[in-house]
């Protein structure tokens, strides 16, 4: 909330009324959070609200847009062949929001701008998952490839159409800079990011390491038993076997799975807390700048990249899914080569832009926008 844009308020708004947030952020945030008062406000300044601060907005836009919503038609790791019990796009998405507000609240970090992280931070998602991000980017490997989170950049700042005098959502500098260090995790070139943004990234490896471990123990790609090969589900096991008797297998996988998420967040907000608390840091801009990283101790960490490992091997390279996977990559590499060739099959609305960005990255753009199920029914249409 920066001075020049308090200067300008509209009529029923005043300092007193805004400063509510500020209050409210100054009572129960720690110093090292980022606060709205501190934020570098929106590339296309406005009226700032009485009583949403700006990251809360930044929650709702992202939330009320057309990409948002279509993630419940998009697939995590299953398709909607396998059942409808699985995770969704959208529902991982709200599993991340969930925990890393539980994490932030503990930590004392800014819960609107983590739950704004998380609802933005897969909204670029193509339909079919990873498989769907590899075809897309093996299309326009010679344009700079396809990356969702670049795309959900390009959605957010371009491609969504909520105000008559410029196109975006027009979010706050601090969500656009938490989304651009998604694109590329391994660049270490400038400050590292918010204590807000990765929070985020660590939440959301806990909720796919869990929810991947429940949807493939119910879908039957694997068993508990053949998962106990693996430290985090034997210790789970055992949590749950020392605790209740004569589990039937489904309240089992479920137990499990609680214990999966509890001992991840328990660890995270242990072995963070203490080390906030001895660093001290004042401000957001102090914690960026220092060594201090929000992550798992090395013990955890690598039990994590076990179980990762585990999964990768016997469930996201499962020959069903494989099957799945490379089924639907042929039908977007040829939906891609149908738009180049036939670029007047794109809805008028997206003409312009594709004079604008090229045809071929319109092409992908477009067919990255799409459900699974409109996807499947377009191709029946244009290619069949």
């Amino acid at each position: 909330m920066t001075n020049h844009q308090n200067a300008n308020l509209p009529q029923g708004h005043d300092n007193e009324s805004l400063s509510w947030v500020e209050k409210r952020e100054a009572t129960l945030l720690a110093p090292y959070a980022m606060h709205s008062c501190d934020s570098q406000g929106r590339k296309h300044p406005s009226l700032e609200h009485s009583y949403r601060g700006p990251y809360q907005r930044d929650r709702d836009r992202i939330l009320h847009s057309s990409a948002y919503r279509r993630l419940s038609g998009k697939m995590q790791v299953f398709t909607g062949e396998m059942g409808d019990y699985h995770r969704t796009r959208l529902t991982h998405t709200q599993e991340v929001a969930t925990i890393a507000r539980t994490i932030g609240r503990v930590l004392g970090l800014n819960e609107d701008l983590i739950e704004a992280l998380a609802l933005m931070h897969d909204i670029g998602h193509p339909p079919y998952g990873h498989a769907g991000e590899d075809a897309l980017n093996e299309c326009i490997a010679d344009e700079g490839g396809f990356s969702h989170n670049q795309f959900a950049l390009t959605i957010a700042e371009e491609i969504e159409i909520r105000y008559q005098e410029f196109p975006g959502l027009n979010l706050t500098y601090e969500v656009l800079a938490g989304q651009t260090k998604r694109i590329d995790k391994t660049n270490t070139v400038g400050p590292k990011p918010l204590l807000e943004v990765q929070l985020v990234d660590a939440a959301d490896s806990t909720t796919y390491d869990a929810h991947d471990t429940d949807d493939a123990v119910k879908l039957k790609l694997v068993t508990l038993e053949e998962m106990s090969s693996v430290q985090l589900i034997r210790d789970a096991l055992k949590r749950t076997r020392e605790k209740y008797s004569n589990l039937n297998d489904d309240l089992t996988r479920k137990s499990v799975v609680h214990q999966l998420v509890e001992r991840q967040v328990t660890s995270l907000i242990s072995h963070c807390a203490g080390e906030l608390q001895d660093r001290n840091f004042g401000s957001a801009a102090e914690a960026m700048s220092s060594d201090f990283l929000i992550d798992h101790t090395d013990e955890l960490a690598g039990q994590k990249r076990e179980l990762e490992a585990f999964l990768y091997r016997n469930v996201y390279r499962h020959p069903d899914l494989i099957e799945v996977r490379q089924s639907a990559q042929m039908r977007l590499k040829e939906m891609f080569a149908t738009y180049c060739q036939r670029p007047e099959l794109f809805p008028e609305k997206y003409q312009a832009r594709s004079e604008k960005v090229g045809v071929r990255r319109m092409a992908v753009e477009y067919i990255a926008g799409m459900t699974d199920h409109f996807c499947e029914q377009t191709y029946k249409r244009i290619c069949q």
